[in-house]
């Protein structure tokens, strides 16, 4: 009979020692896979948030703006330059902006904010600013109305929590509310009803204005109210006007959504009178991997004169990333006590089972069991209950990372304000499979392997006459 054939049969001849040897495995790779897809899928979705919202994976600028983010350190924008961007084999689009800072007023509200020339149609490619207009907001005459409707109480009960909320897509909206798809339509048609929120957009050479909804509630401003922007323009002009808001925005980033001021680029340009000059060019590309965008940054900066620079995502982001990093080290010494736990747990079951197998060994090798031949048997045993509690763990472990990516974990009242403070949306979703689950798969094995040591020198160094009177 071959060894694995006797070591799959020793397996189930105990069946007790055998699941509790593969559930301290399964624990072990079901908690380190929930662990580390929610930590690396908060980080991607900061990056996310960051980049479309934002700062886009490529940006041309002048080369002192982005140090000194002035008027002056503007550049012109031409044809020319357009074209020669568009010929790149990546380049699915060029999105010119103008941005910089105003002290924005309605009433007697005032409040510093960030400015940004878009261009109405092209943005879309990058952040898409009509996508997260406000459609549904959760005013106190809003939830009254929903109240006294034919919604499940269960949704009624989360109208308190949600009160003042803004939700700019259908499923934003039915994740907070835990709406079941089969009662999705109808319920939705209720909010749509009771709770939609009439938004405009801009267009280009109109003097209208996009803000962002938390700003909206600090400036207690709504559609059709007037803003007045107020800062420095080229060359240490005055930069003064007034605009009706068109829209409220509802970005994911709560720093930004809390400060953003969205113009069309040349309404801006006449605003800060800077004619046919821009901040920076972000350009939207087909592949965003970080070897790929890597390779174009020389591409791109061949095409440039001398006083412009290209920034990748990264550079644009360096705070983030080292608080990412700095963050993730913090994460690894956690992911670290588990396995810690993990080890000693996994050991532990090797310990006990080698003890309680002490005898059994001692007759083995009485009857005429090579040592090798039994070591490798019990090999085969470690490795066989190493398999199956980690691909039971890996199995177990998938639903809960979809669920937890498609529903992701939401803060309320004052944790989602500390998160808030921070500039960060309250929301921490998973991540989905990548190259991690194999990893942990490779470290849970490695201390499957490392456990197996103490029953080989067991085997090896044992003496058959003490086994056999144990």
């Amino acid at each position: 009979m071959s060894n694995y054939k006797i070591a799959w049969r020793n397996l189930w001849r105990n069946k007790r020692r055998t699941l509790i040897t593969v559930a301290s495995v399964f624990f072990a790779i079901f908690f380190a896979l929930i662990m580390r897809s929610l930590q690396l899928g908060t980080y991607d979705h900061m990056f996310r948030n960051a980049i479309e919202s934002y700062t886009g994976y490529l940006q041309i600028q002048h080369e002192d703006f982005w140090d000194n983010k002035i008027v002056d350190n503007t550049f012109s924008y031409t044809p020319e330059l357009d074209q020669a961007i568009m010929s790149l084999e990546n380049v699915t689009g060029t999105v010119p902006r103008f941005e910089s800072f105003a002290l924005a007023s309605s009433g007697a509200l005032t409040k510093g904010v960030l400015v940004m020339g878009v261009d109405p149609e092209k943005e879309s490619l990058l952040s898409d600013i009509r996508g997260k207009l406000v459609k549904y907001k959760l005013n106190d005459n809003n939830i009254e109305a929903l109240k006294n409707s034919e919604i499940p109480q269960e949704t009624k009960k989360n109208l308190e929590i949600f009160r003042g909320n803004s939700y700019s897509s259908n499923s934003s909206l039915a994740i907070d509310f835990n709406i079941p798809d089969k009662d999705s339509s109808s319920i939705l048609e209720i909010f749509r009803k009771y709770a939609s929120f009439r938004n405009g957009y801009i267009k280009s050479g109109e003097p209208g204005v996009l803000i962002g909804d938390k700003l909206a509630l600090y400036l207690k401003a709504g559609i059709g109210d007037t803003i007045v922007l107020l800062g420095q323009g080229y060359h240490g002009t005055t930069a003064a006007g007034k605009y009706r808001i068109n829209g409220i925005v509802k970005l994911p980033a709560p720093d930004l959504d809390n400060k953003i001021v969205y113009l069309p680029y040349d309404v801006c340009q006449e605003l800060y009178d800077a004619p046919g000059m821009l901040t920076s060019l972000a350009i939207s590309i087909r592949e965003n991997g970080d070897k790929k965008i890597n390779s174009m940054i020389p591409e791109i900066r061949s095409k440039l004169d001398p006083q412009l620079k290209v920034m990748g995502w990264q550079e644009m982001n360096k705070l983030m990333i080292n608080q990412m990093d700095a963050d993730s080290k913090s994460g690894m010494i956690m992911i670290f006590i588990l396995y810690l736990v993990i080890a000693f747990g996994v050991f532990g079951t090797v310990l006990m089972m080698t003890a309680e197998r002490r005898r059994e060994f001692g007759v083995l090798v009485a009857i005429g069991m090579q040592k090798s031949k039994l070591a490798t048997v019990v090999t085969l045993e470690m490795i066989l209950m190493g398999i199956l509690g980690i691909a039971s763990g890996i199995i177990a472990a998938l639903p809960v990372i979809f669920y937890g990516y498609s529903h992701p974990i939401r803060f309320h009242g004052e944790m989602a304000k500390m998160y808030e403070d921070y500039g960060m949306e309250a929301i921490m979703p998973f991540l989905l499979p990548d190259m991690y689950i194999l990893w942990q798969a490779i470290v849970v094995a490695i201390i499957v392997l490392i456990a197996l040591v103490y029953p080989l020198r067991k085997i090896t160094k044992m003496q058959v006459v003490d086994s056999l009177k144990a």
